[in-house]
């Protein structure tokens, strides 16, 4: 048995060690985006749609750094779409559209009928861009703030790349907790794996907290639509439908000008809950490049875990694990170096060898659980199994 763990593990590792080869050079690879000086020759107008479901304690900081930006008001639009809120979070809004005269409302208890999809986030952006004004959507998160530098970098990626669909970089705010130093990285290695696939063109990869389409893009391929049965896929699920479309046309940003920064979850519980709901869609992207590095990953971590559990039993497999693992955790740490000198977070990576048995566990319970279990998400029950 012990032979068999390590013929089949060490497979699965040096498998894992090659994929993560690939994105190291892909990112090592990548350019800072500078916008050129003719790049603000014409405006862009952009609706920028912030779905928000019991935010009071973030929504107004994330619409005073949307505003704050260095971009002509008169060029962009900032549209709340409450989801149902049991806090004052519409309240708040109300509040702001005394200071700021382009923000919009919209409460989805007031679109009882009329929307092709019925879950949640999904349905609050969708009838947001309805009632957008803009040629470009630009979409956020509620408990995120954004960049002054913000628009004006997206505006100028537009003029001189001519997307349709652009993916942004994302990061956590920083704390000192151990549950907020291990998602800070986490999301970093993901983050990494997002610049570095979507610019070599290798597979989908996004975060709806920093996402720009082309409003008529959305239109053409029937936006949501496809996915209905799924409560989460608004950022992946709709840029592979873009890439299908526009294969030629997907954007990466890869500056800090466009960073934007959203809150980590406040205990394992709710970071749990997120990784699940993030897992719940992973069979269901349509790629199957993307497919295959998951299920390899998972595998990968599965393998390790079981090795772990093993080790206590058989004395002997404690040596050959722990050389697994040190691979293991030595190509992530050579990956993840530029990618936290990127997003200025290198000192946290003294804690990433430390934290190796964690990402064991979450890595292996999450993939799990999104795929036959059930996760809460801002109050609701989801059944990832029915995806209902």
């Amino acid at each position: 048995m012990m032979n068999g763990w390590i013929l089949i593990t060490g497979i699965a590792v040096v498998g894992y060690v090659l994929l993560m080869i690939i994105y190291s050079y892909c990112f090592r690879r990548l350019s800072p985006f500078h916008p050129s000086p003719a790049s603000s020759e014409q405006d862009i107008f952009f609706s920028v749609l912030i779905p928000a479901r019991n935010e009071t304690d973030s929504i107004s900081h994330c619409i005073h750094s949307v505003f704050s930006n260095a971009y002509p008001p008169d060029c962009f639009e900032v549209i709340v779409i409450d989801d149902f809120s049991e806090d004052d979070t519409p309240l708040q809004v109300i509040d702001l559209q005394k200071q700021y005269k382009n923000l919009r409302l919209i409460q989805l208890k007031d679109y009882p009928a009329g929307t092709t999809t019925t879950l949640y986030k999904k349905q609050a952006i969708e009838t947001g861009i309805r009632e957008s004004r803009g040629t470009w959507i630009v979409t956020t998160d509620a408990d995120a703030q954004v960049p002054g530098t913000w628009l004006r970098t997206l505006h100028a990626y537009i003029q001189q790349n001519d997307p349709v669909f652009i993916a942004a970089p994302v990061i956590f705010h920083t704390g000192k907790s151990i549950l907020s130093v291990f998602q800070e990285i986490d999301f970093m290695t993901m983050q990494g794996i997002t610049a570095a696939s979507v610019s070599a063109g290798f597979h989908s990869m996004c975060n709806g907290a920093n996402l720009a389409y082309r409003k008529d893009c959305f239109d053409k391929v029937g936006g949501f639509s496809g996915n209905e049965h799924l409560a989460t896929g608004d950022d992946m699920l709709l840029m592979h439908k873009m890439k299908k479309t526009y294969p030629n046309k997907m954007g990466y940003i890869f500056s800090r000008e466009a960073i934007v920064s959203t809150d980590a979850q406040k205990s394992w519980k709710g970071f749990f809950q997120q990784r699940i709901r993030w897992a719940s869609k992973a069979d269901s992207y349509g790629e199957p490049v993307i497919f295959v590095v998951l299920l390899w990953v998972w595998l990968m971590n599965a393998l390790l875990l079981a090795g772990l559990l093993l080790s206590l039993f058989v004395h002997n497999l404690l040596i050959p694990w722990l050389i697994l693992m040190a691979v293991k955790t030595i190509i992530e740490l050579l990956f993840l170096l530029p990618v936290a000198a990127f997003f200025k977070r290198k000192s946290l990576l003294i804690y990433f060898p430390f934290l190796q048995p964690v990402h064991l566990l979450y890595i292996v319970l999450s993939g799990w659980l999104g795929k036959f279990g059930s996760y809460e998400w801002k109050n609701r029950v989801m059944n990832t199994s029915s995806r209902q």
